[in-house]
């Protein structure tokens, strides 16, 4: 599995909202500016994450955007499901609205597999927190060179 610039970067952007939790609406710009991400795309970001009600827009001149709730209570599973869809490396172990994603999945020996691999990738990214980043970044932050979230490819 390999997540795309949406992914990744919408976990950026609420990796700052969380950072600047409790200090009233963030703008755009001021996100862009500290995770090198550009205006446009966090506002195409920004709107899948409002209506799954994760952040929440004030309008006006000191507004912006911040996080819906205590960033305790949202996960990076919820962001990244949000952003990029179901996480399962094939699309077998998902089940569409029939009940089932493959005519062959009843017999499909690799299925098995497919599904442990989501199993994991699920129970991982619900288990952390964007407190749990905040924190882990806090306590690392001296020994970070760079104060950004990985740039991975």
């Amino acid at each position: 599995m390999k997540l795309s610039t949406r992914g990744r970067y919408g976990l950026k952007a609420m990796f700052d909202l969380a950072m600047h939790y409790g200090e009233g609406p963030i703008s755009l710009t001021s996100i862009s500016e500290r995770q090198a991400i550009s205006v446009n795309y966090l506002e195409q970001l920004i709107s899948p994450l409002r209506k799954a009600g994760l952040v929440k827009s004030i309008r006006g001149a000191q507004g912006g955007y911040m996080l819906a709730r205590p960033a305790d209570k949202i996960t990076v599973g919820i962001i990244l499901t949000t952003l990029e869809g179901p996480l399962a490396p094939t699309d077998c172990v998902v089940e569409d609205d029939d009940g089932d994603a493959c005519d062959h999945s009843t017999y499909c020996v690799t299925k098995v597999i497919y599904e442990k691999i989501y199993e994991s990738i699920t129970s991982v990214v619900n288990s952390i927190t964007l407190q749990h980043m905040v924190d882990d970044y806090e306590q690392n932050r001296d020994s970070l060179i760079i104060e950004t979230i990985c740039e991975c490819k």
